[in-house]
């Protein structure tokens, strides 16, 4: 059996990941290939949280770009968290995964609140635990969230799902002469400010040593590889 590098990890999703090849909603066949794959690596016996965003419903930056009060239009996106938090939890449990939603916001019809000891009792029992309603908080994106939620839950590593196989010195999908990094330091993304994260939660992840991973969530098997510690994206970490 596969040793695990990282035994405890927080695996950050954008709202956008469950698009597919839709324009607004849920693929249902994303959300059960994500969930084929969170059972690999729950089988490794690694602790899973799940930090999941909103885009695929609504955007509150953009909103509030558009003319919207800022405060009210990251309410609105912290619930459309929610919604795609129980649409994870339905694939996870649809494979077998036993799956628990925690909410940074009260939705306690069909969330628990979150409870950072009962967070950890839940992952320390092989629950995969589902973090929505960002930091509870306008103003802080679910990247943000994905940092305060692994430190608080004392995570290895944040594996951060884009549609990129990792960090480039600018957008690899747009410039062909792109330059990939295997390795990064905290501090070189910001200057570059390259998007990774935003500056909140890379900085909250370099203050603190927490590593990131940015890997592309298309190919099949990288979530395993990463954990296993394969050679698989970019690291975000300290400086070599």
């Amino acid at each position: 059996m596969d040793k695990p590098f990282y035994k405890r990890v927080i695996l950050k999703l954008s709202g956008e990941a469950l698009l597919g090849k839709s324009s607004f909603g849920i693929d249902t066949d994303i959300l059960t290939a994500i969930a084929v794959e969170v059972r690999e690596i729950a089988d490794l016996g690694v602790h899973l949280g799940i930090v999941i965003g909103g885009g695929n419903f609504f955007r509150g930056v953009q909103a509030s770009s558009e003319g919207m009060e800022r405060t009210s239009a990251d309410y609105i996106g912290m619930l459309a968290t929610v919604m795609n938090g129980l649409a994870i939890q339905n694939a996870l449990e649809g494979c077998g995964i036993p799956a628990r939603i925690q909410s940074a916001i009260g939705v306690n019809e069909v969330t628990e609140p979150f409870v950072t000891r009962v967070a950890l009792e839940h992952l320390e029992k092989g629950r995969v635990v589902i973090f929505v309603g960002g930091t509870g908080n306008p103003f802080f994106t679910t990247d943000t969230a994905a940092c305060l939620r692994a430190l608080e839950v004392q995570a290895d590593v944040i594996l951060k799902a884009t549609k990129v196989d990792g960090v480039y010195d600018k957008d690899p999908i747009k410039h062909g002469d792109a330059r990939f990094f295997e390795h990064i330091s905290y501090t070189e993304v910001m200057t570059r400010d390259l998007k990774v994260m935003d500056s909140t939660a890379v900085s909250m992840c370099r203050d603190n040593n927490l590593p990131i991973v940015v890997f592309n969530l298309s190919k099949k098997g990288n979530i395993k590889d990463v954990v296993l510690g394969k050679p698989v994206g970019t690291i975000v970490g300290v400086a070599r």
